[in-house]
Order: C-alpha cells, then sequence, then structure tokens
C-alpha cells in the first residue's frame, strides 16, 4: 500500500503573519494570494503545494505546541489512517471531507500534528 505520495503544504505560526508574508513575497518571489498563503505549481506535473501561515495564537495545530504543521499527499486516507490506527499511532478521529479533499491528522512521536491530505478526484 502507496502511504505519503508527496508534500501537500507546509504551515507554520508567525507572530506576524502579514509581515513576514510580505517577507516572503519581497525577498524570496512567494507570489502571495489573497488568503495569504502561495501555491506552487510543480513543473510539467499537475500538483500544487500549499504554503501558508497561521497566527501564533491559532489552535489548528493543536494538540501540538510547535510552531508549525507539514501536509503530506496521500492516495487514500482512510486506509491509511486504519494502518496508523493498526500500528498503535496516535491517529485524530475528525476527518474533514470538503470539496478541498479529505483531510485527517496523526501525532508523530515527538508531539508534532501532521496533517495528511487525499486531494479531491478530478
Amino acid at each position: 500500500m502507496k502511504r505519503v505520495v508527496g508534500i501537500g503544504g507546509v504551515f507554520f505560526k508567525a507572530k506576524n503573519p502579514e509581515t513576514l508574508g510580505a517577507w516572503y513575497r519581497d525577498h524570496l518571489g512567494f507570489d502571495l494570494a489573497k488568503w495569504g498563503g502561495a501555491v506552487f505549481q510543480s513543473s510539467g506535473a499537475d500538483e500544487k503545494t500549499a504554503w501558508s501561515l497561521f497566527s501564533t495564537d491559532s489552535s489548528y495545530f493543536a494538540p501540538s505546541t510547535q510552531p508549525f504543521m507539514i501536509n503530506y499527499r496521500v492516495d487514500d486516507l482512510h486506509a491509511l489512517l486504519a494502518q496508523l490506527r493498526a500500528e498503535g499511532c496516535e491517529v485524530d478521529a475528525k476527518v474533514d471531507e470538503s470539496e478541498y479533499g479529505k483531510f485527517g491528522w496523526v501525532m508523530d512521536l515527538e508531539g508534532n500534528r501532521v496533517e495528511l491530505w487525499e486531494p479531491p478526484r478530478t
């Protein structure tokens, strides 16, 4: 069974998301969208990677206390979450499904929240 097949996004907290976003825009050339993040298109592929900043008081990464979270692209979220549970991993009971795809979460051994994302089928 395939597990992770790519990185879906990189997310981290910032003391001032607007200012830090402007730094990335100005110094590294990030093309920031109105929602505050950027989407990178791989050359020659139909895969995109999101980049976004969160306020330092955001609880989106909870229960992790780390200032970042990596989103990994997967082919079959429900099968992978079941496999992770069977392996004794700490898997969040919640799964979000929307027009953006399916999202699930697992904590790594050091308490980092890892987001797993199955993109919508096109």
